[in-house]
């Protein structure tokens, strides 16, 4: 016999009228119990509406848009009478039925067959004993590793100044253009509080001066960390001539270089569409943006993700009409909705136009505009640009380093494959960072470099993170580390979610910015910490301590226990966690009955 049992808006604080951003289920869909209804927003913080118990929805009471109060009916449900239970609202956790797998230590690729017999005879007398191949944040931390464990090393660099990409053109010239970005709109933000500014006059050429003496600052610093430890830098463009030997091309001709071992940490460059204009210097990749050229009044980003969506955040502080145009149904697509979802909002309100699901086929170069065709639902056919920023990802070097001469395998992307200690196919020649796979991120390449350099010296080293974190630089900024959301659901993995709003937090009301939250993702049977993700200012900065939490496979309660400072950002990791154990206190959940 069933029965039926009426969900109702629970108490979500002291707010009217909160708005539906979302209904997930339809009448006369079977839900499992826990599984969300539908999203309401109070006061820029989100919240999912959950089924206090499987059953089948008989009716929907709510639609997409309305505005609705605490007590309202949202839906109601067929469950069976044995079951049958009197709902009680509460701040929901999601999860799962299925089997939680262990998690296993992350590897980027597959282990791969080492060719024992390659490796160097002793007696030969090589220039080198080892030769690090790119000085990005992997290559400079292989090298300067390696030097102070007593090898003769060898740094090769294309660029003039060591750092690679990262330094020079990517990571650290971004986020001084970020936070320039920040100051503008956290100026302007002011005036709602009674703070008023006069419109920023920007200095283009003495913002461009900042950032290249920041890029100096660091680039300097390594060159004399290198000199103090006695590592031979040359610079040039190096490719194998076999598997001891590289040929470096410079300005000052070709110079032959051996090695008893090689680290090559080439990274990646960044992805061309074909069949755009890019002769016509209005083209622009991340390198080119990051250059600073000119603030053009509307810029096109093709791509929604980490790099396309920072760039824009950059150029629409500074004054530029920006539309972004992603492929797929979401920005930054490896990333959880709910956590993207406050930065959307973000974005819609500064940004010209956000067009998802939309491509762009063509781009006609003319004297006055880069004239872009889009294809997509609900979106113009052509649209005018004064420049186009393509930010669709990156490709690796594999296959532009002459590695076949080394007989060092390159898959058919141009990745390296490498096992847990960093060696290829060949055992005296390893690879690190972007070259090797997912995810292309500096902080991996840094700890890679150091097995990589370890295991040259002698040393039993291997690569065994558990997790890795990502972090998009937009404001808000948005972080997460372990599993995340989608993936759990994907791949059946059972868990269940603390998630703390910032609307509840003093800090976050303090500095005007409560729009974000933060959420843990934990395994039901043991209490353990498997995933979280933060949206929200800093939250770069406060996704090290999830990290953390994982490897030491700490369990809900070792993180709530642990005092955190008050009024901080930090401390909504800690009430997270205590809405998984229910011991908050900052937040009213009735208990379930």
């Amino acid at each position: 016999m069933a029965k039926t049992l009426k969900i109702l808006v629970p108490d979500v604080g002291d707010f009217d009228s909160i708005p539906v951003i979302e209904v997930l289920v339809n009448v006369g869909d079977v839900v499992a119990a826990e599984q969300s209804l539908i999203t309401l927003e109070s006061d820029k913080a989100t919240m999912e509406v959950p089924a206090p118990q499987a059953g089948k929805i008989l009716s929907l009471d709510v639609a997409l848009g309305d505005t609705v109060n605490l007590g309202d009916l949202i839906a109601t449900l067929e469950v069976e009478a044995s079951v049958a239970k009197q709902s009680t609202n509460y701040i929901p956790v999601r999860e799962s039925q299925l089997e939680l797998p262990t998690i296993a230590a992350a590897e980027t690729v597959k282990p791969v067959s080492v060719d024992t017999d390659s490796s160097e005879e002793t007696s030969v007398d090589y220039d080198f004993d080892l030769v690090v191949l790119g000085a990005g944040p992997g290559g400079y931390t292989a090298a300067f590793r390696a030097a102070d464990l007593g090898l003769n090393v060898a740094l090769i660099e294309r660029y003039s100044s060591l750092g690679g990409v990262c330094l020079n053109v990517g990571c650290i010239p971004s986020k001084a253009l970020l936070h320039t970005a920040r100051v503008i709109d956290e100026a302007a933000a002011m005036s709602a509080h009674g703070l008023r500014f006069g419109k920023p006059e920007i200095d283009i050429t003495q913002l461009r001066n900042w950032k290249g003496s920041v890029v100096s600052q660091l680039t300097g610093g390594l060159a004399k960390m290198a000199k103090q430890r006695k590592i031979t830098v040359i610079t040039g463009h190096a490719r194998f001539t076999d598997k001891h030997s590289l040929m470096v091309a410079s300005e000052a001709g070709l110079k032959a270089v051996s090695f008893s071992r090689c680290i090559i940490a080439a990274g990646s460059q960044s992805v061309k569409l074909s069949g755009l204009p890019w002769e016509d210097p209005r083209m622009m990749d991340s390198t080119d943006a990051l250059e600073l050229e000119d603030i053009p009044q509307r810029l096109l980003v093709v791509g929604g993700g980490i790099i396309g969506l920072e760039m824009a955040t950059v150029y629409q502080a500074l004054g530029s009409q920006v539309t972004v145009v992603e492929m797929l149904d979401q920005l930054i697509p490896g990333a959880d909705k709910d956590l993207v979802r406050p930065l959307q909002r973000r974005l819609k309100e500064r940004m010209n136009n956000i067009f998802l699901k939309t491509r762009v086929e063509n781009v006609e170069a003319t004297e006055d505009a880069l004239i872009a065709t889009l294809s997509g639902k609900n979106v113009p056919e052509k649209l005018k640009f004064d420049r186009v920023l393509v930010a669709i990802g990156r490709t690796p070097n594999g296959n532009l380093i002459g590695a076949e001469k080394a007989d060092v395998h390159v898959d058919d992307r141009g990745f390296i494959p490498v096992n847990t200690q960093m060696q290829t196919n060949q055992a005296h020649i390893f690879a690190i960072g972007d070259i090797v796979g997912q995810p292309m991120l500096a902080h991996k390449a840094t700890h890679e470099a150091k097995v990589a350099a370890e295991v040259c010296a002698g040393e039993k080293s291997f690569f065994d993170a558990r997790v890795i974190p990502s972090v998009a630089y937009t404001d808000p900024e948005i972080a997460w580390v372990g599993v995340t959301e989608t993936e759990a659901k994907q791949q059946g993995i059972d868990y269940k979610v603390g998630k703390f709003p910032w609307a509840a937090s003093g800090r976050a009301l303090g500095i005007a910015r409560s729009e974000g939250f933060s959420k843990l993702l934990f395994d039901p049977k043991t209490d353990q910490i498997i995933g979280a993700g933060i949206v929200g200012v800093n939250a770069g900065d406060l996704i090290s301590e999830c990290s953390l939490a994982i490897e030491m496979g700490a369990e809900a309660a070792d993180i709530g226990l642990t005092i955190h400072p008050h009024p901080t950002l930090s401390e909504t990791v800690a009430m997270a966690a205590e809405v998984f154990e229910g011991t908050i206190t900052d937040l009213y959940i009735p208990k379930r009955k």
